[in-house]
């Protein structure tokens, strides 16, 4: 734990690699990729559980601005910064790279970002935004919601969930995701690629239904495209990713 956030590391040295879950996951969504890096990332990696997610308290609202800020101060405040995000999570990750926030990342990579949002996208996260967490009698029902919540179903089993992701109750069990964070809004995603101060690439799988090769290309000039891969792709095949950080 760090703060108020649970905060998974590894590694020793410079540079920095700071692995950012998306909307309704926790930082257990990179373990994958934490196997790979020995050998292959020649310093220390830090994952956080964003504000509202697995084993981090919630905030009292959310926004971007709010979630980059409460990750900043799990960073440290010396050696060079790489930042992967996925989703909701690359967002914070380009927001963090305005600098505004106290770090300066040298390169960011922005993973299955949704870009365009449409007003019944937006009402949609609003009413989730207001329910509260169902209770389940079992565990692995719980589990089930879970996936669903952070688009993992399919790709990991209910018995495969790490104890940070729900939170067994009186009546049962539960998750312990915040579902106020649905209303953290739709970003302005122009703007955060103009105000990044270093390194931005975007990618996204290529079957990924919430993030085109097009949208991104709006965006930035060269896009990856992963192919075969949707939008858990650091869940789907997290060797994917170390061709791009070999870029960063």
């Amino acid at each position: 734990m760090s703060g108020s956030l649970r905060i998974q590391r590894g590694g020793d040295g410079d540079p920095v690699l700071l692995l950012i879950h998306g909307l309704g996951a926790t930082g257990d969504v990179w373990q994958g990729l934490h196997e790979l890096l020995p050998g292959r990332w020649p310093g220390r990696w830090i994952t956080p559980d964003l504000p509202g997610h697995g084993g981090s308290a919630p905030l009292p609202a959310y926004s971007f601005g709010a979630l980059a800020r409460a990750v900043a101060g799990a960073v440290p405040a010396t050696g060079r910064l790489v930042v992967i995000g996925h989703s909701l999570g690359g967002v914070v990750a380009l927001s963090l790279a305005s600098g505004t926030f106290g770090v300066e990342p040298a390169a960011v990579l922005g993973l299955g970002i949704k870009v365009e949002w449409t007003d019944d996208d937006l009402a949609r996260a609003r009413s989730l935004a207001s329910r509260s967490n169902p209770v389940y009698s079992t565990r692995t029902e719980a589990a089930e919601r879970y996936l669903k919540v952070a688009g993992l179903t399919g790709l990991v089993g209910p018995d495969q969930i790490g104890t940070a992701a729900l939170v067994q109750a009186e009546a049962g069990w539960t998750l312990a995701f915040d579902p106020a964070a649905f209303a953290v809004g739709a970003p302005d995603m122009t703007a955060l690629v103009q105000a990044a101060q270093g390194t931005v690439v975007l990618a996204a799988g290529e079957r990924d239904p919430m993030c085109s090769e097009g949208s991104l290309r709006r965006l930035v000039p060269d896009p990856v495209i992963l192919a075969g891969l949707g939008h858990n792709a650091q869940v789907e095949n997290p060797a994917a990713l170390l061709v791009i950080l070999a870029r960063l």
